[in-house]
């Protein structure tokens, strides 16, 4: 089995400053190691709420770590400040609006505020990047939602072969 490269960016002014701990990467790590059984390293950062700052580390975490998969955490709803789905669609070559529309649907089941989040997805090369709340309760439930198509999303654009625990979490692929 193929050892994967995963990008997980948490966009936090205050976690990136020390001033309290960063639960969210730490929630995305977990839940990843529930559904993967490759062998993964992951490429793990906690910056600051600045557009140019994610950007950069989105292009290098994609071009020059060769992440399959990028997971970004915080920065999605209306605040001024909030610009993780700005800065993604500015590094990707295509958007992947339904990863956003379903998160949204299944965050309303729990929260009417759901309908504030802007969380989007989209591809860059070969990797997938996704925009999660931060919470994290609201992170599994998302990934919960999205994950089943995640792998074969990241067959299609020629990343790294995705291989889940189907005990956790069943990706669909279609029968060749």
């Amino acid at each position: 089995m193929q050892k994967i490269k995963i990008g997980i960016l948490t966009l936090s002014d205050r976690a990136s400053a020390g001033i309290y701990e960063d639960i969210s990467g730490k929630a995305i790590i977990e839940t990843l190691q529930d559904y993967l059984l490759n062998e993964f390293e992951y490429v793990y950062e906690v910056i600051p709420d600045k557009q140019e700052l994610i950007e950069q580390k989105l292009i290098q975490m994609a071009d020059e770590h060769n992440c399959c998969l990028i997971v970004t955490t915080g920065g999605t709803g209306p605040d001024p400040k909030d610009v993780t789905p700005e800065a993604t669609i500015a590094v990707c070559q295509k958007m992947m609006p339904g990863f956003g529309e379903l998160m949204r649907q299944v965050s309303l089941k729990y929260v009417p505020t759901a309908i504030l989040s802007r969380q989007t997805a989209g591809i860059r090369g070969k990797s997938l990047i996704i925009n999660l709340p931060g919470k994290p309760k609201s992170i599994r439930e998302c990934l919960d939602a999205v994950f089943p198509a995640v792998p074969y999303c990241i067959d299609l654009i020629g990343g790294a072969y995705l291989e889940c625990n189907e005990a956790v979490i069943k990706a669909f692929r279609p029968k060749k």
